[in-house]
């Protein structure tokens, strides 16, 4: 398989789950798509205006989760884990078919997707890639978070940290280089949760399908999970899982250096806001052999799309 060119899946996948937030039963269907048609979503269970597109200004609701919405109005939740994964496994191009608001959960995590799509292969075509190239670092603060993107000639890192007065997540920080690094610990990672927020998160609408099953569930001085953890920086991991999805809401991966503390859903979407409200900020490149970095053809990298 090329990494050279653009890719998709190639064939149909149906998954089914329920909504963390809604508790409601919900199935996607992941439909190949042809080049330079880009990730879309489509809500089968409306008849009209039903198409949204995963970009950050479609990006309208950023708490515990992130939610677009197209000119109409109409929502699709909880796509990160989703974005993540096809951001890691390089698929340019797919058509995301949901019957219900909010994506499945599944087991809180990306593995789950990930699984599926190796399992159904991934198709390369014979149009070339498209990377957007960092050209000046951008900054974004709010009070003691900050996240920053940064020029670099050949790597998409990210560089998180975050920090807990909870004595089990504490503080844990980790660096990967999405191109060249084994994404395994960051796909498996599950999402998390105090327990003491558990009934304020359900009185407030929110975690209505969440379980042991699906989240990580912090006490004040153990992790209530009866395995564990699956990694032992998990938490930072699944942080970094969540900043690839949204991250893919630029359209492209990047070519760039992503540096977060205490970052989330809403900080990255900001800096984002802030990146391409300049077009001096960065570029859009097409990516053909000669002028492909050659850290892009490490083997880790190959292995984890293979």
């Amino acid at each position: 398989m090329s990494i050279l060119n653009q890719k998709t899946i190639k064939e149909k996948i149906t998954i089914n789950g329920i909504g963390l937030h809604t508790g409601q039963r919900a199935q996607i269907n992941l439909v190949p798509s042809a080049p330079n048609t880009g990730i879309t979503f489509k809500r089968t269970d409306l008849n009209k205006n039903n198409l949204i597109t995963p970009t950050f200004d479609n990006v309208t609701e950023t708490n515990l989760c992130t939610t677009l919405s197209n000119e109409h109005g109409i929502k699709v939740s909880t796509v990160e884990h989703l974005m993540g994964a096809l951001y890691g496994l390089g698929i340019d191009n797919l058509l995301v078919e949901t019957n219900s608001q909010e994506l499945p959960i599944l087991d809180g995590s990306a593995k789950i997707f990930v699984e599926k799509i190796l399992s159904s292969g991934i198709k390369s075509s014979s149009s070339p890639i498209k990377l957007i190239k960092i050209n000046k670092k951008v900054s974004y603060f709010d009070g003691l978070k900050s996240i920053s993107i940064d020029v670099s000639k050949v790597s998409s890192e990210i560089d998180f940290e975050i920090k807990y007065s909870n004595e089990v997540i504490a503080n844990q920080k980790n660096k990967i280089n999405i191109f060249n690094d084994d994404l395994n610990d960051i796909f498996e990672s599950r999402t998390f949760c105090l327990y003491e927020d558990v009934e304020k998160l359900k009185s407030a609408g929110l975690a209505q399908g969440g379980s042991l099953d699906n989240a990580i569930v912090v006490g004040q001085d153990k992790i209530l999970n009866e395995n564990g953890l699956r990694n032992e920086k998990e938490f930072v991991n699944h942080k970094i899982l969540d900043c690839m999805g949204d991250l893919y809401l630029s359209g492209y991966r990047i070519i760039g250096s992503l540096l977060t503390s205490q970052g989330g859903h809403g900080l990255t979407n900001k800096l984002l806001r802030k990146l391409f409200s300049d077009k001096s900020n960065f570029k859009v490149i097409e990516i053909k052999e000669k002028t492909l970095p050659y850290q892009i053809l490490d083997r880790s990298y190959l292995k984890s799309i293979a």
